[in-house]
């Protein structure tokens, strides 16, 4: 497969190696029993006449024999005449037929012939420098090798060069819809269902928007669709109702068209509606009812999911939803999670799915109104919270304040002419417990960020050791899951613990004037 670039090294001159070729090409038509054309007496008196390109022409033509080259013969062959090909200042002549030979089944070698065909392609592909438009039908050449062999695992890893390529080779757009549909159906060879959607859908994108209506644009829409629809694991068709060859189709192919709404944004039951309707129409479609009653009971117990507003889901509402026994509710919100439309979690002691997450089929202006609805129920539950949180916190710091004056009035009317000093040793075990949780409450207070001095205070308070860690939002939010409280509200308590830290700012400072006005006033 193309890789980084190759280097032929072949001795001798033009002359001496294409009749050399000659010679072989001869050769090997003998063995398969044709006598009547001679290559290298045809090229003789070309070469006297020193006309390259002429002789060119009749070796590229002759080689088409070499499909019956013996095997172990097959690449050099064709090594020898690519590297002849070179020399022309004509190269993008010779190089698609050589391709094209390339391209046919390798009659010596059944088995390893599509190995060898692929080589040789692969040399040519890496010799020619990258901007070179001729990359692009040895590329087409080497797409037709691997849908013959099947090989579609060895083109895998090249597909993410693909744009690159197709910038370099500065490819129009119906080339590149040649190119992306040869891809798909390489794809659909190999079974690759998904490979082949997104070629086809890359192929439709190349349609110029007056074209949308054009036969070739109907023919790949709808070819399109019913890849989408039989696709057992595609369940977004945004990417398909947002093309306007697929929107053309609402004129010109009315059925299928409303298939496809009801697929993007329907239920079960206007699936089953349609069916009423147009008995016939699915299986002359080549369409299979049985995939497609799954995906769309998948897809509307995803539309329930977004949906609902408390976020629970009774098994008898699912299971009337999906046509479905109720005992089989479990099964389908398993099948219906493990294809990535929900997250939830299964109650048998209540019978409900609770909704932990819900993937919307279409996003539009009614999305947009039931999550702005979402947002400000969330915002006003945040602000009661919040204000409770302050509430309490400016009764506990009202409290504070209360004791340390008692403590303070305590400590300064302690003892008669001793001093300070003397107050403090005179004061007994409970009353130093209130000088120490005095001081915890001024370092908490006047601290200003000293989280050693609060440490050291904790320390005296408690009579052990005890050391400060910062967490970060993220950390507490972790911490939080790890005591099992729900992912839904790990961050949001981590936010507002942040929000109470910034908010303790302005307490502190609201205190610590009051306490300076106070000093002042005993002074």
């Amino acid at each position: 497969m193309p890789g980084p670039s190759n280097t032929l090294l072949i001795e001798g001159s033009f002359e001496e190696l294409a009749d050399e070729l000659s010679h072989y090409l001869d050769e090997v038509k003998r063995k398969q029993g044709d006598t009547n054309t001679a290559v290298q007496a045809e090229i003789t008196p070309l070469l006297e006449q020193n006309q390259k390109d002429e002789v060119l022409k009749k070796l590229v033509t002759g080689s088409a024999v070499l499909k019956s080259a013996p095997e172990k013969e097959f690449i050099a062959a064709y090594n020898l005449l690519v590297h002849l090909v070179r020399q022309s200042p004509n190269l993008n002549i010779f190089l698609p037929k050589i391709c094209q030979n390339l391209s046919a089944p390798v009659s010596s070698s059944p088995t390893n012939g599509p190995g060898l065909a692929l080589s040789v392609l692969t040399t040519i592909f890496n010799i020619l420098p990258q901007d070179n438009d001729v990359r692009y039908h040895v590329f087409l050449a080497i797409l037709r090798v691997i849908r013959s062999s099947g090989s579609f695992e060895l083109l895998r890893p090249q597909l993410k060069n693909l744009d690159d390529w197709i910038t370099q080779w500065e490819t129009d757009e119906e080339d590149q819809r040649k190119l992306y549909l040869t891809i798909a159906e390489v794809a659909e060879e190999a079974s690759e269902e998904e490979q082949s959607y997104l070629y086809l859908l890359r192929a439709l994108r190349t349609i110029p928007t007056d074209e949308a209506s054009s036969p070739e644009a109907r023919q790949l829409s709808i070819r399109a669709l019913k890849s989408a629809l039989s696709y057992p694991t595609h369940f977004d068709f945004q990417d398909l109702t947002s093309l306007d060859s697929v929107q053309a189709l609402r004129k010109s192919d009315t059925i299928i068209f409303e298939l496809l709404e009801i697929f993007n944004a329907q239920v079960l039951d206007d699936y089953s509606d349609f069916k009423d309707e147009h008995e016939d129409f699915i299986p002359s479609q080549n369409l299979s009812d049985e995939i497609l009653v799954r995906k769309m009971r998948l897809l509307t117990l995803a539309s329930l999911a977004a949906s609902t507003q408390s976020r629970s889901l009774p098994y008898q509402y699912i299971a009337r939803a999906l046509q479905i026994p109720s005992e089989d509710t479990e099964i389908w919100v398993i099948d219906t999670i493990r294809a990535g439309l929900v997250e939830g979690k299964l109650s048998q002691l209540n019978q409900t799915f609770l909704v932990h997450r819900s993937t919307y089929r279409v996003f539009g202006e009614k999305q947009w109104t039931e999550v702005q609805g979402r947002l400000d129920t969330w915002r006003a539950s945040l602000e009661g919270v919040l204000a409770v949180v302050r509430g309490e916190r400016e009764k506990m710091v009202k409290e504070r304040e209360r004791e340390l004056r008692e403590v303070e009035g305590r400590v300064n009317g302690g003892g008669g002419g001793g001093g300070m000093g003397r107050g403090r040793r005179e004061i007994d075990g409970k009353g130093m417990k209130d000088v120490y949780a005095a001081e915890f409450y001024r370092a908490i207070m006047e601290g200003g960020g000293d989280v050693a001095g609060l440490a050291e205070t904790l320390n005296n308070v408690f009579g052990r050791r005890i050391t400060h860690v910062n967490v970060m939002e993220g950390e507490l939010a972790e911490r939080h899951m790890k005591f099992g409280l729900d992912k839904t509200y790990t961050d949001m308590f981590a936010s507002l613990d942040t929000i109470v830290k910034n908010d303790e700012q302005e307490i502190k400072s609201n205190y610590m004037e009051r306490d300076r006005q106070r000093r002042s006033e005993l002074l």
